[in-house]
C-alpha cells in the first residue's frame, strides 16, 4: 500500500510538472515580442457573439459585469464595450491557430494590450512575421510599448485555452491566472520553478516581463457574463 502510494505522488508530481512546464512555453510565447506566426494569412473571424462570450469567459463574474470587450473584425481588433472596472476581455491569438481568452486588468490594459492590438492589425495588412517581429522590438526600444510598470493580474479562467509552445505544438491548457512581476525570481517567491511542481512559478523570471503563474483547481467559477450595449 505504501508502495502504491508512493508511486500515485510521483506520478501526480510529474504531471503537476509537466503542467507548468507547459504553460512556461505558453507565456513565454505570450510575451516575446518576437513569436510571431508562419503565415500572414488573415485569422477567419469567429461569430461575434460566440467570440464575445469567449473573451469574458476569461474573467470571474464580478469581474466579467463590466470589463470591457474586444472582438477581432477584418481590420483588427474592435472595442464592443467600453471598461467600466478597468479590465479588459479580448481572445487573443499568439499564433493563429492559438485560442487565448484573457481578462486583464488596468495596467495590463495599459501595457500589454496595445501590442496585442497592433500585432492583429499589422496581421490584417499582410505583413509578414518578420515586419511585425521588427515593429514590434522597435516598439519596445522607442518606449511605444512598455513592460506593466506594476504587480497586477490578467485571468485566463476560461477552460476553451488553446496554446502553441515553442515548437509550436498547439494543444488545450486548463484555467490559471497570472501576475505581472517585472524582474521578479522563483527564489523571491520560494519557488523551485516551473519543474519543482510547487503551487506557483515565475515564468522570464528577473524579466520586465515576468510573470507569476498559478494554476487554478479544476472547477473554479469564472465568468459568463454576455454583452449589454
Amino acid at each position: 500500500m505504501a508502495t502504491r502510494a508512493v508511486s500515485a505522488k510521483r506520478r501526480n508530481n510529474l504531471m503537476m510538472a509537466g503542467f507548468l512546464l507547459a504553460l512556461a512555453a505558453q507565456f513565454t510565447i505570450a510575451q516575446n515580442a518576437a513569436a510571431q506566426p508562419a503565415t500572414s494569412q488573415p485569422l477567419p473571424l469567429m461569430d461575434r457573439q460566440r467570440e464575445i462570450a469567449l473573451a469574458l469567459s476569461a474573467c470571474p463574474p464580478t469581474v466579467a459585469e463590466k470589463a470591457g470587450v474586444y472582438v477581432l473584425g477584418a481590420s483588427g481588433y474592435e472595442r464592443v464595450r467600453e471598461s467600466q472596472n478597468g479590465f479588459t476581455a479580448v481572445v487573443q491569438h499568439s499564433v493563429p491557430a492559438a485560442q487565448e481568452p484573457q481578462c486583464m486588468d488596468a495596467e495590463g490594459t495599459r501595457t500589454i494590450l496595445p501590442r496585442i492590438l497592433t500585432v492583429a492589425e499589422l496581421r490584417a495588412k499582410g505583413k509578414s512575421p518578420e515586419e511585425i517581429k521588427h515593429f514590434v522590438a522597435d516598439a519596445f526600444a522607442k518606449g511605444i510599448f512598455q513592460p506593466p510598470s506594476r504587480v497586477g493580474i490578467d485571468y485566463m479562467l476560461s477552460t476553451e485555452n488553446v496554446v502553441s509552445d515553442d515548437n509550436g505544438v498547439i494543444a488545450p491548457f486548463p484555467p490559471h491566472v497570472m501576475f505581472y512581476a517585472p524582474f521578479l525570481t522563483n527564489a523571491d517567491i520560494g519557488s523551485e520553478g516551473q519543474t519543482g511542481g510547487g503551487p506557483a512559478f515565475v515564468a522570464a523570471q528577473g524579466a520586465p516581463y515576468a510573470l507569476i503563474i498559478v494554476p487554478v483547481p479544476a472547477g473554479a467559477q469564472t465568468g459568463s457574463a454576455h454583452l449589454h450595449q
